[in-house]
């Protein structure tokens, strides 16, 4: 479901290809409302669900489900839900981070400027990041329904359309992958020297 061959110049609407995770030990898929609005948010948005999951408070099973999707060449863009908090179960950073080629600092930033104009200081204890991984956007979110719909309605909606001006993610897309790209002829010349 690729469907990124247009140049940015054309600002062409396009559907993504986007993966969902729940990150909770007590929810299941009938009781997630903040996944609900998610997977409602992205297909009015024109894009479609690649896979939805909810998965329990473990870094690991965390770390080798977004692992898989970002291994995917089909998924484009992954966001969990969950996991964000100062507990000791909340791992969702510490599970995704090492994941991350490159962190997108002002998604965390702008979100928590967004947060407290709800919930005042206690923003703070958000610890919501996004970044690039083997060429996929990923996107972690606390599990609250408030918090899903600020970050998908004030921030990743207006990111994953390539008609947003004056620069989007979506448009990045396409190249997001050109560091590996570029060294793997370097990894075939080595291999074949071998």
């Amino acid at each position: 479901m690729q469907v990124l061959a247009s140049t940015p110049a054309k600002h062409v609407a396009l559907t993504l290809s986007i993966a969902l995770l729940t990150v909770s030990d007590t929810r299941t898929l009938a009781e997630d409302r903040a996944g609900d609005a998610l997977q409602r948010r992205l297909e009015a948005a024109g894009h479609c669900l690649a896979e939805r999951r909810i998965c329990p408070d473990d870094r690991y099973k965390i770390r080798a489900c977004v692992s898989a999707w970002i291994a995917d060449d089909t998924v484009q863009v992954v966001i969990t839900s969950g996991g964000t908090g100062l507990t000791g179960r909340d791992g969702t950073p510490e599970a995704i981070e090492p994941l991350l080629d490159k962190c997108i600092d002002g998604f965390g930033e702008l979100f928590r400027v967004l947060s407290f104009e709800t919930i005042g200081t206690s923003s703070l204890q958000s610890r919501c990041l996004a970044g690039v991984a083997n060429g996929s956007i990923v996107f972690v979110l606390p599990g609250s329904l408030d918090a899903v719909e600020t970050a998908w309605d004030r921030l990743i909606q207006a990111q994953l359309d390539a008609k947003t001006q004056p620069c989007n993610l979506v448009q990045l897309i396409p190249r997001l992958r050109e560091a590996a790209d570029r060294q793997a002829p370097k990894q075939l010349k080595r291999e074949s020297a071998s």
